[in-house]
């Protein structure tokens, strides 16, 4: 009886080690990027994949966040208790070096840093508390799912004498119209076709991220595209439109956050 006992014992302490030593399983529905190896002995603890979205990517000491639209997955690991910050630094960061990317963002030991290869751009950040998170953007540009109609824009003339004219597309740092800006700009064609009489100012703003005069340039240079497309493409009459740059003069939300800069990024009509 006291051998079976000592066996029994020795069974249960054997499957308690067993379990303690089983590695932990990944969170459900995660793998790793095809782009990122993870650091040996990681378990994923969570992750998210968007077809949409944007992210502001840490950038070098005196420029601003890089602000990036497109596939955007997200991954959240645990690494050993065995292994320090300073090795997983270590070995994240040459990997992504024997890889071929462009460092655009080292903080060294601190743990952080973001690199691009053509479209990809990718964030690691490293805690001290034993766990690292990589985010992963392959760059396109948000898609405008929301145009405000012919009537809405009327309504919002007639009520608060502007009206901020969603759909309307640039690429970052520039004023070229876009394609996809063409539903927006018919609402506008037929905003005017509806009152002959109307006249309206085309009034491009920015966020404050970088120069004022830039900013400022930049501005007006987008609302004279809109007035010019309006009028060379859809027949407009250019007299019943005036373009203008208000830069960031006029935001709409704050600018310390990403969400209210893109809130500020705007056209608006304003009622002459």
């Amino acid at each position: 009886m006291r051998w079976a006992a000592i066996t029994s014992a020795t069974v249960v302490c054997a499957v308690q080690l067993c379990l303690a030593q089983a590695p932990r399983p990944d969170a459900e529905g995660c793998k790793d990027s095809p782009l990122v190896g993870r650091f040996p002995g990681s378990v994923i603890t969570s992750c998210k994949d968007v077809a949409d979205d944007a992210f502001s990517f840490t950038m070098a000491s005196g420029k601003p966040n890089k602000r990036l639209e497109g596939e955007m997955h997200v991954l959240s690991y645990d690494f050993p208790k065995t292994a320090s910050k300073a090795q997983v630094v270590r070995n994240l960061n040459t990997a992504m070096r024997n890889a071929g990317y462009t460092f655009d963002y080292d903080s060294g030991d601190y743990g952080d840093f973001t690199v691009h290869r053509g479209k990809t751009w990718i964030q690691i950040e490293i805690s001290g508390g034993g766990s690292y998170r990589e985010t992963i953007v392959t760059e396109t540009q948000l898609t405008q799912d929301v145009v405000a109609t012919a009537a809405a824009l009327s309504a919002g003339l007639t009520s608060n004498g502007h009206m901020v004219i969603p759909g309307i597309l640039f690429d970052t740092g520039k004023s070229d119209v876009k394609p996809e800006s063409a539903q927006a700009l018919e609402q506008i064609v037929a905003l005017m076709k509806q009152d002959a009489k109307l006249r309206v100012f085309v009034v491009g703003h920015t966020d404050n991220v970088g120069g004022l005069a830039a900013n400022l340039d930049l501005s007006r240079r987008r609302a004279a595209a809109v007035v010019q497309v309006l009028a060379s493409k859809y027949a407009v009459a250019a007299d019943r439109l005036d373009a203008f740059g208000a830069g960031p003069y006029a935001p709409m939300a704050s600018n310390d956050s990403e969400d209210g800069r893109a809130l500020n990024r705007r056209v608006e009509l304003v009622k002459q």
